[in-house]
Order: structure tokens, then C-alpha cells, then sequence
């Protein structure tokens, strides 16, 4: 969740209550309509008047879409048109939280009818022209939402405590679902044995110049491609990796890839460590063609507590080592 988006018809607060939001919550105000006339250096006013209502429209997505690229999180004061465009609709669900300001026409009208800047008013009957856009828009308002706030007979400060508490709800909202998505997904442990912390350091020549670092990121970046939680663990302690491997009987682990390194070719406490959770698929990845170096590195006394064994493929092991497991899984 990036932005905070404040929608509503025109006269509903957004403009105040995202400035006091914004100051409270420590996050820069963005106010689409002002931006607008920033960048076209006209008014709203000006801009029906010259280019027509749709031409407005097309400028307010593009202020919409250039939020894609902030590196921020803003509070945003939108146009009172701008959710009418489903497109809008969309970014805005993407981009962060969708928070609607409902005023009924009455409060609408009393707060507008001296108000001669919004060109959709400047009309005979400017409350019957309320009513009627209301009855247009309110559906659309209600669909484009995250969370509704009620603002008729409210004060200012009385609505900027509710949409500063439905904001921090809808927060620990997604945030339990996010965790909630996290242990529902696959859970894959990566281990590493000792020396795999050198990687780019040891012998380059033949490990390659990429960092640990960039190995779990890769790793990490497949993980996700296939919608599986990893977790990392890295240890040069032969004790230390049993305990992780032992642990995983009961972390909810639904699948092992191990790269043991040395203790590949010696460790028969590892072996008997991965035999012991027989239930857990496992697979051995080696960076190297174990089998084309020293005679030493072509024996593996832990591949036969694995599912399978993945050698001689660089970081793309990995990658077809989650794809095994998948299928084992």
C-alpha cells in the first residue's frame, strides 16, 4: 500500500482534509487538480472553457500515472471526476488506498453554492445539477472504494480522525493478509554450507564473480516467478546446519534445496540429518560440475538423502531445482 487516495464529489473535503492527513500522517500532499494547472498553467476553469471536459479527463489520468513512478508515498487529493474513468479505478486500487468522502446534496449544496470555480456548476439550477451527478456518480464512488466515510454533519476534525482510523485499519488489514499469503504459499528452505558466504571471493575462476547476496536475490526473484516463500540459511558449522535441517519438521518447510558444499563429499551426520525427514523433498545443488573436477568432488555422500541432484549449472540450478521441487511437492 504506496498512496492514499481521497475521492468524492466536489465539496467534500478532500482538498482540507488531505492537507491535515498529509501533515499528520507525514506524507506529502499531492492535489491532482492543482497539479493539473501547475503543468498546464490554466485554470480548470480555463481548460473546459478552451479544450472541453474529455480533454481534462485525459490529463488527469496522466497525473495519475506518473504516481507509478514516485518514490514517495503521497496523500492524493483527486478530482471529483477523476474515479469516473475506470482506468483511474484501476491505478488507484494498484497504487495504494481508496478512501471515499460521501456527503449527501444538501451538505453538498451548501458548501457549493457560492463556490463560481467549478465549471460543472456554473448552471440554472445548480442543486438539481447536484442531485443529478450524485445519482450518476455514487455507485462509481462506492466500487472505486477501499473504505467509505460519511462527512454529513461532521466537523473537519471529526472526519480526519475517521479517515485517519480507517486508514490504520485497512492498513493492519492488508498487512495480516499479506502475512496470511505468505504462510499459505509453498515454503521452500535454501541452504547453504560452508564457504557458499565467499561466493565471488573463492575461487572465481571457477564460482563466478556474483556475491552470495546476488545468489539468494536470484533465488529469491525465481521464488517469486513461481509463488513460493524462501527462507535462507547459510552456516560453516556442520552441527549448525543439522539443527536448521531439524528444525524444518516442524516450521511448516514443504521442501529442502541444499548445497552442502564441502561436506557434500564427507559428512555422513548431514546424510543422515535429510534421511531423517523422509517426508520433505529435498534436492542437492552443486554450482559447479562436481563431477569434472578433483576425484574427491564426485563423490556425494548426501545425494542419497535427496530426491534428486542439480550440478554444473551455475545460479540457474537453483532455478530448476524449485521447479523440481514443485513438481515432488
Amino acid at each position: 500500500m504506496k498512496h492514499i487516495f481521497l475521492i468524492g464529489f466536489m465539496g467534500c473535503g478532500k482538498s482540507s482534509i488531505g492537507k491535515r492527513l498529509s501533515y499528520q500522517l507525514k506524507k506529502p500532499l499531492v492535489d491532482l487538480d492543482s497539479r493539473i494547472e501547475s503543468t498546464a498553467g490554466r485554470s480548470i476553469s480555463e481548460i473546459f472553457a478552451t479544450e472541453g471536459e474529455e480533454a481534462f479527463r485525459d490529463m488527469e489520468t496522466e497525473a495519475l500515472k506518473k504516481l507509478f513512478d514516485a518514490k514517495l508515498s503521497y496523500v492524493v487529493s483527486t478530482g471529483g471526476g477523476l474515479p469516473l474513468r475506470e482506468k483511474n479505478r484501476r491505478i488507484m486500487k494498484k497504487q495504494g488506498i481508496v478512501i471515499y468522502l460521501r456527503a449527501g446534496a444538501d451538505t453538498l449544496y451548501e458548501r457549493l453554492k457560492q463556490d463560481e470555480a467549478r465549471p460543472l456548476l456554473q448552471v440554472e439550477d445548480p442543486r438539481a445539477r447536484i442531485e443529478q451527478m450524485l445519482g450518476e456518480r455514487s455507485a462509481i464512488y462506492e466500487e472505486a472504494a477501499d473504505r467509505i466515510v460519511d462527512v454529513d454533519g461532521l466537523g473537519i476534525s471529526e472526519v480526519l480522525e475517521r479517515v485517519r482510523q480507517v486508514y490504520e485499519e485497512e492498513r493492519e488489514k492488508r498487512k495480516n493478509e499479506r502475512r496470511d499469503r505468505n504462510l499459505s504459499m509453498a515454503r521452500v528452505l535454501v541452504i547453504h554450507g560452508p564457504n557458499l558466504n565467499f561466493l565471488g571471493i573463492r575461487e572465481p575462476e571457477i564460482y563466478g564473480k556474483r556475491s552470495y547476496l546476488d545468489l539468494t536475490e536470484y533465488i529469491r526473484m525465481r521464488a517469486v516467478e513461481r509463488k513460493v516463500y524462501v527462507d535462507f540459511y547459510q552456516s560453516n558449522h556442520e552441527g549448525d546446519l543439522i539443527d536448521r535441517i531439524q528444525q524444518a519438521y516442524t516450521d511448516g518447510t514443504k521442501g529442502i534445496i541444499i548445497n552442502p558444499g564441502a561436506l557434500t563429499h564427507y559428512s555422513y551426520a548431514l546424510h543422515d540429518a535429510l534421511a531423517s525427514i523422509d517426508g520433505i523433498p529435498k534436492i542437492e545443488v552443486h554450482l559447479s560440475d562436481i563431477t569434472a573436477r578433483e576425484g574427491f568432488r564426485a563423490v556425494s555422500v548426501t545425494k542419497d538423502a535427496c530426491n534428486d541432484q542439480i550440478y554444473g549449472k551455475g545460479f540457474e540450478g537453483y532455478a530448476l531445482a524449485l521447479d523440481r521441487l514443485l513438481e515432488l511437492m
